[in-house]
């Protein structure tokens, strides 16, 4: 695949920022596509901004407010607390729609480019119970976009079936676990690198990198 292009769904977190890694390890040519949406914190399209022209990557922003006029909840409205789903519910910070739209978009750019991979971080391990995050999802959104657009782009998930101990054991195969770690932004409270410590997005973070790097530190010892 180092012949060919790849777009790729950034926000500038932990996920999609490995998968930017993974795509310049694998495409001959990669550019990200940031969705603005009114998301909580504005930082998160900075962060984007910043990642993207330190790594040298082209970097597509679309105005997608629609959806935060359609679904306010807690990643859409700073007056909202983040609440995690109870008894078996969705957490209050899953966006309806938002895979589906922002995948369809990539799929817009990706025509455009000359790409005929898109590439986004979505999880279905680690997946906090978001229906547009499983596998069954993106197989049959794959199928349709191809219908739609009359093309054969391929989606990439590479941290689909990942914990996230695995995730950021990935990213320092691909030599960017202190980049990842230092310059993203994943905390629901808008705080860069290891963020808040409170939210559940940093809980899930940080004992994902805990857990990696005990695992890490025992394969050095044994």
């Amino acid at each position: 695949m180092k012949n060919e292009k790849a777009i790729v769904v950034f926000s500038g977190g932990q996920d999609s920022t490995t998968c930017l890694f993974w795509a310049m390890e694998q495409f001959g040519e990669v550019e990200a596509v940031t969705f603005d949406y009114g998301q909580r914190h504005r930082l998160e399209i900075e962060c984007a901004k910043e990642i993207a022209k330190e790594l040298g990557v082209k970097h597509h922003i679309l105005d997608m407010s629609l959806l935060n006029q359609l679904a306010p909840n807690a990643l859409t409205r700073e007056d909202i607390q983040v609440e995690e789903g109870e008894d078996g519910g969705l957490p209050n910070t899953f966006v309806p729609g938002r895979n589906l739209l922002f995948l369809s978009f990539a799929g817009v750019v990706a025509s455009q480019v000359g790409a005929k991979h898109i590439v986004t971080g979505v999880c279905q391990t680690d997946f906090s119970g978001y229906p547009d995050c499983r596998d069954i999802f993106i197989k049959s959104l794959n199928v349709t976009l191809n219908l739609a657009m009359d093309d054969t782009f391929v989606i990439h998930t590479p941290l689909m079936w990942l914990t996230k101990a695995q995730t950021w054991e990935l990213a320092d195969k691909l030599g960017a676990l202190d980049f990842v770690r230092n310059k993203t932004l994943t905390c629901y409270n808008g705080i860069k690198a290891d963020g808040c410590g409170e939210c559940p997005a940093c809980k899930l973070r940080r004992r994902g990198l805990e857990e990696y790097l005990r695992s890490r530190k025992g394969s050095i010892h044994a």
